[in-house]
């Protein structure tokens, strides 16, 4: 009994003068990323590229935010305060780098007095604040021309975003910006797709009627939204999303499709990013 005490504390002494003598070494800081996702529905949570970009597009050591809003345009995503939000973010320190992707224009177009802006002056002036705040920010500013909507008439595409896509893409050249041009690329895509086929990237499937239409090569009118569902009560979480067919927002499908168009592009348009993001 006495030799097993003694060996055990052989042991445990041999033991301890080993801790004793290893090396320590800390974690060496973090270095971190940040994209910033600013935008509309077709960018926004449930309804865009954004959510299918931050989750399966970009490397943990990235902090992807996305704060696409829908039914924003550049005015009205200034004037409600969204920006403010969006540009604080862009402040904080401790990143080796920081991104803000800028895409605007579908509800620029809109009829209603909180959304719409003048094409030609108010449009991209405001993509010009944005692109200087950023800047004064210490980040890099990305700017992204719309999505197209998959809307066709005699099986060619009607591009209703090109010249405002014209817009983007002269701010961005003048002010030499980095651009993504994403109004091209899935406008080519959907072409190369058909009306048929492009259905599928909508967020539920389309009647009868549509798909019909879309067979024949010349989509329908898209239908109104459907009203609000009612509002549920309990202690669970409330939130809720509602999904339609229409020629613009997107499903999990159109949303993995589109985030892999951005991540390829971005690549291109900004080289030090290029180890972040994952096809």
């Amino acid at each position: 009994m006495r030799r097993l005490i003694a060996t055990a504390a052989c042991v445990l002494l041999a033991s301890g003068a080993q801790a004793e003598t290893r090396e320590r070494s800390d974690a060496p800081p973090l270095e971190p990323y940040k994209i910033i996702l600013v935008g509309d529905s077709t960018m926004a949570p449930h309804s865009g590229w954004g959510g299918a970009f931050c989750a399966h597009h970009v490397k943990s050591s990235v902090a992807c935010l996305n704060a696409g809003r829908g039914g924003r345009s550049t005015r009205s995503y200034r004037q409600e305060g969204s920006w403010d939000i969006a540009l604080a973010e862009a402040k904080v320190p401790g990143y080796r780098g920081i991104w803000v992707l800028i895409q605007f224009a579908h509800n620029d177009q809109s009829s209603k007095s909180e959304r719409w802006t003048d094409e030609t002056t108010e449009f991209p002036a405001n993509l010009r604040g944005f692109v200087e705040e950023v800047r004064a920010a210490g980040a890099t500013p990305v700017l992204v021309t719309p999505l197209t909507r998959r809307e066709f008439k005699d099986g060619k595409l009607k591009n209703t975003l090109a010249s405002w896509s014209d817009q983007v893409r002269s701010v961005a050249k003048a002010m030499d910006v980095p651009l993504v041009d994403l109004n091209a690329l899935s406008a080519a895509q959907a072409q190369d797709m058909g009306a048929e086929t492009a259905t599928k990237l909508a967020q539920e499937p389309p009647t009868p009627e549509e798909l019909a239409a879309a067979k024949a090569g010349t989509t329908l009118t898209a239908r109104p939204a459907p009203p609000p569902p009612p509002p549920i009560t309990g202690e669970g979480a409330r939130g809720q999303v509602t999904r339609k067919f229409d020629y613009t927002h997107l499903g999990d499908v159109g949303a993995e499709i589109t985030a892999k168009l951005v991540t390829q592009a971005l690549a291109r348009a900004v080289p030090g990013l290029r180890s972040q993001l994952v096809r």
